[in-house]
């Protein structure tokens, strides 16, 4: 098991009093599975995604990350967690308008310490496998949507992170580009490739294995399939989701 959440809750401390965004949330996400987080605005689907990928701490619960408790780590050990463990996909791409693609992708190696060479050779591979092979020198200004948003798939895989989490990572495309993106996203699942996605779309989230859907902070149900098989019906969470004791 790659992720595990127990009794996750985060509230938010405002003027106006209290904001619970999180209740009582039990995940687990098992190496290799391709799942998808849906809800309607304000379910709570950011900030789920901000705890999993260490941006943010529950305030209550226990998050453990490939055996891991993330609640005992340093901020150092998270920063090292986030580069080397996990790979950010987001709806605005994020890519530094003044760096090639190539710059782009080997930034997060160059965070943690690979040699110059070592690092190009990756993310020219990286950049290979999301078909951008000829577009190696292109500045972000001159590639379209699509193709800055493949950019950004690389950045996130160039470290070979345990998981890859994709927030909404169509939502800024066209239709063609995004079911383009799309595509990358199930063919690095059938190779293998940890991915949660984060998404509105109903359509979208049933490409993956498995849909979770939030529902004013709390999980409201949790469907499986076999791989080309149609989802099956919801299902209430107590009959899906396992509540274990910490590794």
């Amino acid at each position: 098991m790659l992720i595990r959440l127990h009794n996750i809750g985060k509230t938010y401390r405002t003027g106006g009093g209290d904001v619970q965004a999180l209740q009582g949330i039990d995940l687990s996400i098992d190496r290799g599975e391709f799942a998808a987080i849906i809800g309607q605005s304000g379910s709570g689907k950011t900030t789920l995604l901000d705890i999993l990928g260490c941006l943010s701490q529950p305030t209550e619960g226990d998050y453990w990350l490939d055996g891991r408790a993330v609640g005992s780590l340093s901020d150092r050990e998270l920063a090292v967690v986030r580069n080397q463990q996990i790979g950010f996909i987001f709806q605005i791409f994020h890519l530094l308008p003044r760096k090639s693609a190539l710059h782009n992708v080997e930034l997060p190696l160059q965070y943690a310490g690979i040699p110059a060479q070592e690092r190009r050779r990756r993310a020219i591979d990286t950049l290979r496998l999301v078909g951008l092979q000829d577009r190696l020198a292109h500045w972000p200004n001159q590639l379209s949507g699509g193709q800055q948003q493949r950019v950004a798939i690389a950045r996130a895989l160039v470290n070979r992170p345990a998981i890859l989490l994709a927030d909404e990572p169509t939502g800024s495309l066209d239709t063609r580009s995004g079911r383009e993106i799309l595509e990358i996203l199930v063919q690095l699942h059938r190779d293998g490739q940890t991915i949660l996605l984060v998404t509105h779309e109903r359509d979208l989230a049933e490409k993956s294995g498995r849909v979770v859907t939030l529902l004013d902070g709390r999980i409201l149900a949790d469907e499986r399939r076999e791989a080309g098989d149609p989802l099956t019906q919801p299902s209430l969470v107590g009959s899906t989701n396992r509540v274990e004791t910490a590794p």
